[in-house]
């Protein structure tokens, strides 16, 4: 910004003018020197030799004339050489024919270190001087006088003005300048525009467990200071950086032109969804900036398990489970383990997908399971005993809370009565006696109980005693043993029955087991030959 104001000095007592036809001037004074009308500087001295000029203060040339004979000059405002802000010369011809048309010039320089401002020169035209032209063009006032508005002049610069004319009658004619000028007093502010500018960056998805890191970068992108800059990031509802903050303040300081400061922190999601918000700055001298919106979106896999088999079979016999794993999140589920082991009184058989036994454990490494997939794989083990098992399938993968299901199957055994008869002796005298062995062995896995057996006696047989596991009754052709409580697995009953031969013939001997686990009779025939 440039402050003005200034001096305007005229030049009534110290107009310059110029003489023609013997007109002879006095010269101009400036401290020890004289400015000639001819435009030669004289020092004092002796005599009127002119001196040398004093070596700390050496003598200006005068400027070379335009077209002159004769210069005249005079520095203003003082008229001292050294105090000077504008010198003025006059260079004009030091005779002219009258009649003839003439020039003479008039030149404006600035000596100063500073530039003046409105610079006008008035040329009071002499008395008996006809004018004809002028270049710059000037504005003739009252009074016979040329006014001549040179503007502005920087340090150095010149201007000259020159004028056309003719005089009239013989003698002298005499012309002077009125010289104008505006001294500026000047003084530079430096205006600066300081402005900020904010970024965030964050990552646009992770994972639940993941922790989210944040970058923002706050410039000066103006110029000059910007003061005591704050930023301030305030967090969505859900979402802290690691130490528990929900609004983050930092201190940046003051940022110079074009400098810019980096801020990081890690902020951790309470739950899934998407959290969006911005950071701002803020500088002591006023400046505000708010930075881009960030979208950061938080999701996660979360895993449904199922775990499915018979709820009974008969022991000995292989039994399969089949587990169904989901992923019910959003985000796909990495490194996901399905793992279920072996129950006591189980043997491992075999497994689909790829499922190995580690241990006593079946394991299949599923990878990546989507989201939104189904994964079901299978186990197949034996159980030779009776009783029932249960076990925990169980499945994890990263970012997912593990999850399980549990499964059992009741197994139970198969009643297996093997039952013979075996009669001895064979063939048999009429008269004669023969032994009937009945024996009922539980061949199968489960005890049988209220075993029960029935003998049937045809008419060439004759009842004469029985015995073995339990007693015996008798009705007419048929005798019935008491029911046995328990035969367990692998154990054997024995009865016997003596009939005597009362006939000849190819009889039969029949025999009926019943009991609680069959669910119709056993029935067996021994053929004897009674014969005479």
């Amino acid at each position: 910004m440039r402050l003005s104001g200034g001096l305007k000095l005229l030049a009534l007592t110290l107009g310059i003018c110029g003489m023609f036809a013997g007109c002879e001037s006095p010269g101009s004074s400036d401290g020890d020197k004289w400015i000639r009308p001819d435009g030669e500087v004289w020092y004092k001295g002796d005599g009127a030799t002119p001196a040398p000029a004093p070596a700390s203060a050496p003598a200006k040339p005068a400027p070379a004339p335009v077209k002159p004979s004769s210069a005249n000059a005079v520095y203003y405002p003082s008229g001292h050489e050294e105090h000077a802000a504008l010198l003025v010369e006059r260079m004009y011809p030091s005779e002219v024919v009258a009649g003839a048309p003439f020039e003479y010039s008039i030149k404006a320089t600035n000596v100063s270190p500073t530039t003046l401002d409105n610079v006008v020169v008035d040329e009071v035209l002499p008395t008996g001087f006809t004018f004809a032209s002028s270049t710059p063009d000037g504005t003739r006032r009252d009074g016979g006088v040329m006014s001549y508005n040179l503007g502005t002049l920087s340090p150095g610069q010149s201007k000259t003005i020159t004028i056309k004319g003719t005089a009239g009658a013989a003698g002298t004619i005499e012309s002077c300048a009125r010289v104008y000028y505006t001294l500026p007093v000047c003084q530079t502010i430096n205006v600066v525009a300081p402005a900020l500018q904010i970024t965030k960056s964050a990552p646009g998805e992770v994972l639940f467990c993941d922790t989210i890191p944040v970058k923002i970068v706050v410039t000066n992108t103006g110029t000059g200071v910007a003061r005591n800059v704050v930023v301030k990031d305030e967090l969505p509802a859900g979402l802290k950086t690691t130490d528990g903050k929900s609004v983050v303040e930092m201190a940046a300081g003051d940022l110079g032109a074009g400098q810019s400061k980096e801020f990081t922190f890690v902020t951790k999601a309470d739950k899934t969804g998407s959290y969006k918000n911005s950071a701002s700055a803020a500088s002591a001298n006023g400046l505000n900036a708010k930075s881009n919106e960030t979208t950061t979106l938080v999701r996660q896999p979360v895993l449904q398990i199922a775990k499915k088999g018979p709820a009974k079979l008969f022991a000995g016999r292989p039994v399969t489970f089949e587990i169904t794993l989901s992923n019910k999140g959003d985000a796909a589920a990495a490194s996901t383990v399905i793992e279920d082991p072996i129950p006591a009184g189980a043997t491992f058989v075999s497994a689909t997908d790829g499922g190995a036994l580690v241990g006593n454990t079946v394991q299949w490494n599923i990878g990546s399971l989507a989201a939104g997939a189904t994964k079901t794989v299978s186990v197949t083990m034996n159980v030779a005993t009776i009783g029932s098992i249960r076990n925990v399938a169980t499945a994890k993968a990263t970012c997912a809370n593990p999850v399980s299901a549990e499964a059992g199957t009741e197994f139970a055994g198969i009643p297996a009565i093997l039952l013979e008869v075996v009669d001895s002796p064979d063939p048999v005298e009429v008269g004669g006696t023969t032994t009937y062995t009945i024996v009922a062995t539980n061949q199968g896995s489960l005890a049988d109980t209220n075993v029960k057996i029935t003998c049937t006696l045809e008419e060439q047989m004759a009842f004469v005693a029985a015995g073995g596991a339990t007693s015996a009754t008798t009705s007419g052709k048929t005798i019935t043993f008491a029911p046995l409580g328990s035969l367990a697995p692998g154990a054997r009953a024995v009865w016997t029955v003596q009939v005597k031969a009362a006939a000849d013939g190819s009889v039969r001997f029949g025999t009926s087991m019943t009991s609680d686990q069959l669910t119709r009779p056993v029935e067996e025939t021994e053929a004897t030959n009674f014969y005479r």
